[in-house]
């Protein structure tokens, strides 16, 4: 029997089809075959994709298209009641009442749950009146549950960093979804962010190191896992020769703001340190993991990172280089 989390998912992903007007009625997960082979993952390793199991309930499926002006609108407010209210409600509320379609009413629908919650209403009344409040609630918990909260100076604020360093410029647009070729067709799941080779790459969130060297498809790489182990942040084809700090390791723990690499141009190679990639960017995406069968599997959930990213733009981490060392550090972590 479908679990409510699924039911809840598929209607959400359904009335965005219809929206949008998409083709499919229902874009469903991958279809998985019986036996699937071993394959190179996004996260580097090689593995043989898992079943998700039956027995549990969990989210499979999330869609996240809060555009910029929805996560600075419930942040602030977040922030100006110093946690009282929280943004993840704010932000579950209105897109539940939308229906999943953000747009201009969502930013009205976070005025009217402040009003609410301020006139002492509670979650619990949303969860009945909005059947996919709870859904929803869950789901931008896993993607922004570590973004805000109290911070190194003890002020309370944005605790998560662009992944692009104070002072070095990037560009980038919404690609994700963008088809991609090498080695096999598949959509793009992250986003490119263009810059100078050797600009410093920085820690979004603090964790621990969970995979970091070659890939064939991403070259050089770091993947961070969250303290929650609910997100799991790939940053790809970093610099050539010198693509992370001569001190990082797998199984280090990392803070936010904190220098993980350089941003460079390699990849699409089984031969490591090589240059392939034709502009030099940093391939930036977030993987949500409700379960760990999800980790490395034909059901990743992979988000829309592009108005994070932008919405991040307010809150970079100030470097400065070592000549001595040759490295980039952190100047201070607020």
């Amino acid at each position: 029997m479908e679990s409510i989390k699924q039911k809840a998912a598929g209607i959400v992903v359904g009335i965005c089809c219809l929206l949008c007007g998409c083709s499919k009625a229902e874009p469903a997960a991958p279809q998985q075959p019986a036996e699937p082979p071993p394959k190179q993952t996004d996260t580097g390793e090689h593995s043989t994709p898992t079943q998700p199991q039956k027995e549990k309930d969990y989210i499979q499926w999330v869609e996240f298209n809060c555009d910029e002006a929805l996560l600075k609108k419930a942040s602030e407010a977040d922030i100006n009641t110093q946690g009282r209210i929280s943004w993840i409600t704010l932000l579950a509320y209105s897109v539940a009442k939308n229906w999943g379609n953000v747009d201009k009413p969502c930013l009205e629908y976070v005025d009217e749950c402040r009003a609410r919650l301020e006139a002492g209403e509670s979650e619990a009344v949303f969860s009945k009146e909005l059947k996919l409040f709870d859904y929803y609630k869950e789901a931008y918990t896993a993607v922004l549950g570590g973004f805000l909260g109290i911070r190194a100076d003890e002020s309370y604020g944005i605790c998560a960093y662009s992944p692009i360093a104070e002072g070095f410029y990037f560009s980038h647009y919404k690609d994700f979804g963008a088809s991609r070729t090498y080695g096999f067709s598949r959509p793009h799941k992250g986003n490119d962010l263009m810059g100078s080779v050797g600009t410093p790459i920085i820690a979004v969130e603090g964790g621990y190191v969970e995979a970091l060297g070659w890939n064939t498809y991403g070259g050089w790489r770091v993947g961070i896992r969250s303290a929650d182990k609910k997100r799991y942040y790939y940053y790809a084809h970093l610099r050539k020769g010198h693509p992370f700090p001569a001190d990082l390791k797998e199984g280090d723990t990392v803070r936010a703001g904190q220098v993980i690499g350089y941003l460079g141009q390699t990849g699409y190679s089984t031969t490591p340190d090589t240059n392939n990639i034709t502009t030099p960017h940093l391939h930036f995406g977030m993987q949500l993991i409700f379960d760990e069968s999800q980790k490395d599997a034909v059901s990743e959930i992979w988000i829309d990172v592009y108005s994070i990213i932008e919405w991040l733009n307010q809150n970079r981490s100030e470097v400065k280089y070592d000549k001595n060392a040759k490295e980039y550090y952190r100047v201070s972590v607020p």
